[in-house]
């Protein structure tokens, strides 16, 4: 099949890639000209492991090309993905201005059916919107579908390859069987298609990531309860994820969840609520949990020193907002960082990938370090904001003996409290009694 995918952000870059690899013909457009010269040259502007790998083998076996030329990629296609961003807007909804602009630009240039697709994360609605858009500029036949996409960073090639479910929005049963055919080669085992509507499938995007929003801010709630009443929330967690109603995903404590699509995705809903006159308290509240919770390992620095850390030195493990990404959108590590500063510590910081991101936010107010042994010398304390695999088995001894104090706080609770008694440690996490050394 003829695809062209507009957008190469994380979305539009996976998916164009992955439909490569499934045997389609794809093109890739973007308005960036610099973002498609780097990926003409082989060069990928974000992290997912995987990805490199299949650019280069469907670009090598012309399957999958990169223009800025996007009359041309639309009269090649037959299916149109717009995977272009949706950042938030002033009063917290979703700003749509750039789907318009490809949907009108798709409108334009035409030239026979086209089924326009949208893989961004859109308020319902906009399916709707999209076809006023068109019929204004064309006059083929054309038709619209939503299919939200449902990848989490660091695992989006295996997310997309093997789908949980494929949900396809659209009134159209041409439309629906062009799409069961591009998906065919990704649900072999049996994962659903499920049919819908657009106002439904929109609806699914936002519903889907409120949801795992809610359990994320309720057990850092949960976590932040055992703190004060001596639980351990590693036992509660396990309790309760052992019931099939509930089930042992999204139960991990932390700092607070960032990103682009829960943060952006729960202001979204609540203000598409509030459109309709009503008012999504429930989250309201998990967004303001969620705010309150980046907080907390802070508060547990300033518990322990004092309120004011002139002239102290913290290690940061870790400053993507999850594991196997760059991406710093909102993450934990910003607001954690930024507290530090503010009380007069210097902080010296590591991550595997997002090094590159973190000079962009802080500048020259952190000190960066390529190794995360180097970041602990001389430090006052270590705090873990991202949970990398990399963090889980370091050399504890080497640790204790290049830092100034054997102390750590743990944002993801990545250490068991015995054994960082065992290796000399003070140590504190969130949710489970504080260990001395």
């Amino acid at each position: 099949m003829k695809v062209c995918v507009i957008g190469t952000g994380y979305v539009g870059l996976v998916a164009g890639t992955c439909f490569a690899e499934s045997g389609n013909d794809v093109v890739c457009v973007d308005v960036d000209e610099g973002k498609i010269g780097k990926l003409q040259q082989g060069q990928i502007p974000i992290y997912e492991p995987g990805l490199e790998e299949l650019i280069k083998r469907n670009v090598a076996e012309k399957r999958l090309a990169f223009t800025t030329e996007i009359a041309a990629a639309v009269r090649v296609a037959t299916v149109c993905f717009i995977a272009v961003g949706t950042p938030q807007g002033d009063t917290g909804g979703a700003d749509l201005s750039y789907v318009k602009r490809a949907a009108a630009e798709i409108g334009e240039h035409m030239d026979g059916y086209r089924l326009i697709v949208t893989k961004s994360t859109v308020p319902v609605g906009t399916a709707a919107m999209i076809r006023k858009i068109l019929a204004a500029r064309t006059k083929h036949d054309f038709d619209v579908a939503s299919n939200p996409e449902f990848l989490k960073e660091g695992a989006a090639i295996d997310d997309f390859m093997r789908p949980d479910r494929v949900v396809i929005g659209t009134s159209s049963q041409r439309a629906a069987d062009l799409l069961k055919e591009l998906y065919a080669p990704f649900v072999r085992t049996e994962q659903p298609i499920l049919a819908m509507s657009p106002e439904s499938a929109e609806m699914t995007k936002y519903a889907a990531n409120s949801m795992l929003a809610a359990r994320v801010s309720l057990m850092n709630e949960i976590a932040n309860l055992c703190d004060k009443v001596g639980a351990d929330v590693d036992d509660v967690r396990r309790g309760i994820g052992f019931d099939r109603r509930i089930g042992q995903s999204f139960l991990f404590p932390g700092v607070g969840y960032g990103g682009s699509c829960f943060p952006k995705d729960v202001r979204a809903i609540v203000q598409t609520a509030s459109e309709h006159g009503l008012d999504f308290r429930l989250l309201r509240a998990v967004e303001e949990v969620n705010e309150e919770q980046k907080q907390v390992l802070v508060e547990k620095v300033k518990s322990h020193f004092g309120a004011f850390l002139v002239g102290m030195k913290f290690a940061v493990w870790g400053l993507a907002f999850k594991p196997r990404t760059d991406d710093m959108r909102l993450a934990p590590s910003i607001a954690i960082i930024e507290r530090l500063l503010a009380a007069g510590a210097h902080v010296h910081a590591h991550d595997p990938e997002a090094m590159h991101e973190a000079r962009r936010i802080f500048g020259d107010r952190i000190t960066y370090h390529r190794v995360n042994y180097d970041a602990l010398e001389g430090a006052d304390a270590l705090l873990v904001v991202t949970e990398w695999n990399e963090f889980r088995r370091p050399d504890f001894d080497r640790m204790r003996g290049l830092m100034k104090r054997p102390l750590i706080f743990d944002g993801r609770n990545i250490y068991e409290p015995e054994q960082m008694r065992q290796h000399g440690f003070t140590y504190y996490s969130v949710g489970r009694r504080p260990v001395a050394a």
